[in-house]
């Protein structure tokens, strides 16, 4: 099974373009953007996803997603490669998105510069306070 789930920030605008099949006057909307994912523990970084969106999916994220906002999204990891100009190989790992949705309302992100993400914070200091550890 190839199933991801990821919850972060979008590092910047997502970008868009339209597709057209071969022999057909269809367009397909395709939109990419880097999402930042927290990684587990204390100070451990994040890692930076590039997702790709196809479709009526892709046309929502390009009207409502910005950068900054918080959304939570699955899909499927997708493996690929190609010969950049230099002729050499280049491999790509992505997520393709199959759905989408906002992980924060309006408010909340309108108000960013609090990186709590509604938890308190706790001074390090402070662990020999707590009932547990």
């Amino acid at each position: 099974m190839n199933k991801v789930i990821l919850l972060g920030r979008l590092t910047r605008d997502p970008e868009s373009r339209w597709t057209q099949k071969q022999g057909s006057q269809e367009q397909t909307c395709v939109v990419k953007f880097t999402l930042a994912v927290d990684r587990r523990g204390r100070d451990q970084g994040a890692d930076f996803i590039t997702c790709v969106v196809f479709g009526k999916s892709a046309e929502n994220a390009e009207k409502y997603l910005k950068k900054g906002l918080k959304i939570v999204l699955s899909g499927r990891i997708q493996t690929g490669s190609y010969m950049n100009r230099d002729n050499v190989k280049v491999y790509t790992t992505d997520v393709v998105v199959e759905e989408w949705e906002f992980a924060e309302s309006k408010a909340a992100a309108g108000q960013q510069a609090t990186p709590d993400d509604g938890f308190m914070h706790i001074d390090d200091d402070m662990d020999e306070q707590l009932p547990f550890t």
